[in-house]
């Protein structure tokens, strides 16, 4: 079993930053991709950054240029760097991580709650 704990989240002036954490426990593969996710209330969850084993990144385009995904593999942990945070950006924001075999474990986080204030 793999458990993802997410930790960072906060109520954040509009400009500010936050830094996300996921840790991943129990038996941990190495994650051929780990990614940050958000779901607002009314809206579907969405995409928001991804990164592959290799470290690969794509973002979604509302977030490029302000929000940085890295991860450390030998911790288990992929980390997500938000700057210049605007309203907009408040969500509930989930980690994932996926590791594939013959067949696709796709892993979730609790979510973390981001609220950004105008």
């Amino acid at each position: 079993q793999v458990q993802l704990v997410e930790s960072g989240g906060d109520l954040v002036q509009a400009g500010g930053s936050l830094r996300l954490s996921c840790v991943a426990s129990g038996s941990v593969p190495v994650f051929n991709a780990m990614a940050w996710y958000r779901q607002a209330p009314g809206k579907q969850r969405e995409l928001v950054a991804h990164i592959t084993r290799d470290g690969t990144r794509n973002y979604a385009d509302s977030v490029k240029g302000r929000f940085t995904i890295s991860r450390n593999n030998a911790k288990n942990t992929v980390y997500l760097q938000m700057n210049s945070l605007k309203p907009e950006d408040t969500a509930v924001y989930y980690c994932n991580a996926k590791f594939a075999t013959t067949i696709l474990y796709n892993y979730w986080g609790q979510g973390t709650q981001v609220t950004v204030s105008s």
